[in-house]
């Protein structure tokens, strides 16, 4: 598989290739966002780590051009300012998949790398299971998501937390459980669980039901919760 490592840093590339191909991945390397957007427009990677405060556009301005292109699935990986919640905040709007802070651990990376790439690309082979919810069909394998029938585009995020709410309807989970369940980390931003909910919302419009327990968390289906806006 092909991975995009687009940073301003020579030595953060470098040092993230290494890891990256003992993992027996290939990596292409951009040092700026024109470089980037080039890379990107010609759909030839499985994965894209962006730097958002590479030279412009930058990381976060590339998530947002790839999510309203014509491959909007690509899985991405932003790399933030350590502390900056609001670069994070505003990659995952983007519609970023994942994000490390800097200063970061590459293995921690290649590891997040692996884990998104098995989302995105599960093996294939096995029964396709289906998951409804009202107008929503979920199939596991094929990863594909309708409303009647009309495709809806998500990520690999998006797609792993609307799978794991209409395998648990009208549970209720709290962020950090659904941050354990779905993103697999025992700790982390919350607001990573907040931002993709609201994504998720917003793309299946009103076919979704993912509401919020106030104090408690979230729900697909619950009769007793109210929405949130």
């Amino acid at each position: 598989m092909r991975i995009l490592v687009a940073d301003d840093d020579p030595v953060v590339r470098e040092v993230v290739r290494r890891y990256l191909e003992r993992d027996g991945l290939t990596v292409v390397e951009t040092a700026d966002g024109p470089a980037t957007a080039k890379v990107l427009a010609d759909n030839d990677i499985d994965l894209a780590i962006l730097d958002v405060m590479m030279p412009p556009p930058d990381g976060v301005e590339l998530c947002r051009t790839v999510r309203a292109g014509p491959h909007p699935d690509t899985p991405i990986i932003l790399l933030t300012a350590l502390g900056e919640e609001d670069d994070r905040i505003i990659g995952l709007r983007a519609g970023a998949d994942d994000y490390v802070t800097k200063p970061f651990s590459p293995r921690e990376l290649a590891l997040r790398v692996a884990s998104v790439l098995r989302r995105a690309h599960p093996a294939p082979g096995g029964e396709d299971e289906v998951l409804r919810g009202g107008a929503v069909e979920l199939r596991r394998a094929s990863r594909t998501v309708q409303i009647d029938g009309a495709p809806v585009d998500l990520t690999a995020r998006e797609f792993d937390l609307l799978a794991f709410l209409l395998a648990h309807q009208q549970r209720v989970f709290s962020r950090q459980e659904l941050l354990a369940q779905v993103w697999g980390w025992t700790f982390g931003d919350l607001s990573t669980v907040t931002v993709h909910i609201k994504r998720l919302r917003a793309k299946l419009g009103d076919a979704h039901r993912i509401d919020t327990v106030w104090g408690r968390g979230y729900a697909w289906g619950r009769t007793d919760s109210d929405d949130a806006e």
